[in-house]
């Protein structure tokens, strides 16, 4: 059930003395960044204010992660479960999620081949700024549009070709390189690859 204003006192709070667990869910790569806890009050402030707040049980009170870090989860979407006693929450996380430093407080979890494009898409994006002498994406960005959509049409080319007369090692090495020159050209118009898949949604459902 998706969790409003309207509708989140209806969940189970009377189980653990008006708290619930919230784990922290990666929008793009579907990542588990962190697992807090919720009371009403820390619920209906994330959902006013979608910024991630939880309620310390250490401290007995509500805090804004990020806050003093400046590494804010930002909500895209709260969820409940089928019995209204746990939480998930879709974040786009600004920095680290972790207060030792690292990206999720479970590090060693492996993301599926799937969600690897998102993660992908995350460094590319990264990539944007950084010199062209030292990272080959950034030396894609600098020569500019005309030159990364020829790339792809490069890329596009060589896929087919391979499909009809190179070997499945060569076809597999050829759609990595296409896949990966799409996401750069892609992030030069500044569109998420996520809209790409809203259209491919869409026309599914039809």
């Amino acid at each position: 059930m998706l969790v409003t204003q309207e509708n989140l006192q209806t969940l189970a709070w009377e189980k653990m003395a008006d708290l619930i667990p919230a784990i922290i869910q990666h929008h793009k790569t579907g990542a588990i960044l962190m697992q807090g806890y919720m009371n009403q009050a820390s619920l209906s402030q994330t959902l006013i204010t979608e910024k991630a707040t939880f309620y310390s049980r250490s401290k007995q009170a509500l805090w804004v992660k990020g806050e003093t870090s400046g590494h804010f989860l930002n909500v895209k979407q709260v969820l409940t479960d089928c019995d209204k006693d746990s939480l998930l929450i879709a974040c786009e996380p600004i920095g680290p999620s972790c207060h030792l430093g690292t990206e999720s407080c479970f590090p060693e979890q492996s993301l599926s081949q799937q969600n690897f494009l998102s993660q992908l898409e995350e460094v590319i994006k990264s990539r944007k700024n950084d010199a062209p002498e030292d990272s080959y994406t950034a030396h894609l960005f600098s020569r500019g549009t005309t030159k990364m959509a020829q790339k792809v049409g490069e890329e596009g080319v060589e896929v087919a070709l391979a499909a009809v007369a190179e070997t499945k090692e060569d076809l597999l090495g050829e759609c990595a390189d296409l896949f990966y020159h799409t996401l750069v050209l892609l992030q030069d118009q500044n569109i998420d690859m996520s809209e790409v898949m809203e259209v491919l949604q869409k026309r599914h459902q039809k």
